[in-house]
């Protein structure tokens, strides 16, 4: 069974910082890359980073690139996404995710539940 469970998210003031995490398992990273959409209220579905299978290829969206790292730990099966300089428009539900490919558009296969993450102005 495919999992994938997201943790880290918060409340930040504008220029903080934080670093979610995903975990996943009933998968490797052989299958599918793994990256991060978000989502804000009443916003279509937003591509916002992934890290390919195999090949370590990293992509970011235009809007956090600069600003956000994506990082693997494939011991512990943990996708990261450090995100600096947070501004209010960062502000969504923030999903941990399988891709086949790391490519845009970022069609996810699978995806978690969901974190929170709100910026403050």
């Amino acid at each position: 069974e495919v999992q994938l469970v997201e943790s880290g998210g918060g409340l930040v003031q504008a220029g903080g910082s934080l670093r979610l995490s995903c975990e996943y398992s009933g998968f490797t990273f052989d299958d599918y890359a793994i990256g991060w959409f978000r989502q804000a209220p009443g916003e279509e579905r937003e591509g916002v980073s992934c890290v390919g299978n195999n090949d370590g290829n990293t992509w970011y969206g235009d809007s956090v690139k600069g600003r956000f790292t994506i990082s693997s730990d494939n011991a512990k099966n943990t996708v990261y996404l450090e995100m600096n300089s947070l501004e209010p428009e960062d502000t969504a539900v923030y999903y941990c995710a399988a891709f086949l490919f790391c490519l845009t558009p970022l069609v996810p296969e699978y995806w978690g539940q969901g974190t929170q993450v709100a910026v403050s102005s």
